[in-house]
């Protein structure tokens, strides 16, 4: 009760279907004159950028795109759009993505405006200057990087993943349009929402939760289980696609107080050794940390269990969190997202450097409902495998 709580969010969030189109309108609000369009390939070759565009026209803002972001991008990435921004005179940056390209275009921002390379600024609020203008549009409904404060990168030297927390890191506006994360396939489906509800049930439970995200982070998992098989099952079903778009947003903004734990702790090795996506790595660690979790927090997991449909009646909270457990696994089944780290080619011989690689990250341990040591770790990437 006597707990100083914060909620950092964006200036602005535009939501709802079709506000893509109000790009151009919000970036006249800063007097913009030329946009650099930071996003992937895969965004421009699924048209997905004709409304901004033409919204930008229709505003008479010039515009460049910066196509280059990698999946789970590499530092240089953020450096190369920095650069193109400067040279070409941009004075706002419109991120259009998934939560690579979201991150980057923050950091492009960010880098824009402050010497050295992105690398530099690593760490929690190391960025001494606010960066150009962002606008942030999502086309899946996953990361929920439109509303945060961190950007994360690989540091390609040390084959780490790094972030950056920042206030200056939050999008003057974010448009979240559930109409853009139509086209995503069945399986980004998949990993992008299990990495939304892994962001949801990590922050809901993090020693640091408080009462804007629990608020925020309970419903998000509500609405992820009521209409994540849907979104998965019909790619464009809208009211699917649109209440997906809600929960990830809410669990991104309720991740700017809680923050997230052990799964993320431990699933990051995963991407860098076995090129698993972020939301694939996140889905495979979560029943088993959630597993080893449950007795920090039963009373909370077993709050998850019931906004996920289970029936909880005359269950102790220890027995709700293990019913928590199996919806996981049969989630992740629905979804057909293998859930043994073998079937990623992870071998018995892997764990040692697994640990290693978990224990790099073991400040994420800091806000988990339960402590870790190394053998903890050992046993719970052997549990998975």
């Amino acid at each position: 009760m006597n707990k100083v709580n914060t909620l950092l969010s964006p200036n602005k969030i535009i939501f709802g279907n079709g506000t893509a189109s109000l790009a151009g309108q919000e970036a006249a609000q800063f007097k913009a004159k030329k946009a650099l369009i930071v996003t992937d390939k895969g965004v421009v070759k699924a048209n997905l950028l004709a409304n901004v565009q033409d919204s930008l026209k229709a505003r008479k803002i010039a515009f460049d795109i910066f196509d280059k972001v990698e999946a789970e991008p590499p530092a240089r990435n953020i450096d190369d759009g920095a650069r193109i921004a400067i040279d070409n005179g941009a004075d706002i940056i419109i991120g259009v993505g998934g939560g690579s390209s979201l991150d980057v275009a923050k950091g492009v921002a960010i880098m824009a405006k402050n010497k050295g390379k992105v690398l530099d600024y690593a760490g929690m609020e190391n960025v001494p200057a606010g960066g150009l203008p962002k606008i942030l549009l999502p086309t899946t409904a996953g990361t929920g990087s439109e509303v945060t404060r961190v950007l994360v990168f690989k540091d390609e030297a040390e084959n780490l993943k790094k972030s950056i927390y920042s206030h200056f890191a939050l999008a003057n506006v974010a448009i979240v349009d559930p109409l853009l994360t139509l086209s995503m396939p069945p399986k980004v489906t998949a990993d992008t929402g299990v990495d939304a509800l892994v962001h949801a049930i990590e922050t809901f439970v993090s020693m640091n939760a408080a009462p804007f995200s629990d608020i925020m982070a309970i419903e998000a998992i509500r609405l992820i289980a009521e209409n994540l098989p849907t979104a998965y099952a019909k790619a464009e079903n809208v009211p699917a696609r649109y209440q997906m778009s809600l929960a990830a947003m809410l669990a991104g903004l309720a991740m700017n107080t809680g923050g997230v734990g052990a799964v993320h702790g431990l699933s990051n090795i995963l991407g860098i050794k076995y090129h698993m996506s972020h939301g694939r790595s996140n889905a495979v660690m979560l029943p088993y940390v959630v597993d080893y979790n449950k007795i920090g927090n039963p009373r909370k997991y077993a709050s998850i269990a019931q906004a996920v449909g289970e029936n909880t009646e005359g269950l102790s909270p220890y027995q709700a969190a293990e019913k928590l457990v199996a919806y996981i696994f049969r989630l992740l089944e629905i979804l057909n997202i293998p859930a043994k780290l073998s079937d990623y080619g992870v071998a018995k011989a892997d764990i040692p450097s697994l640990v290693e690689g978990g224990m790099k990250l073991s400040r994420l341990f800091v806000t988990n409902p339960r402590n870790l040591t190394e053998d903890d770790v050992k046993n719970i990437y052997t549990s998975a495998l």
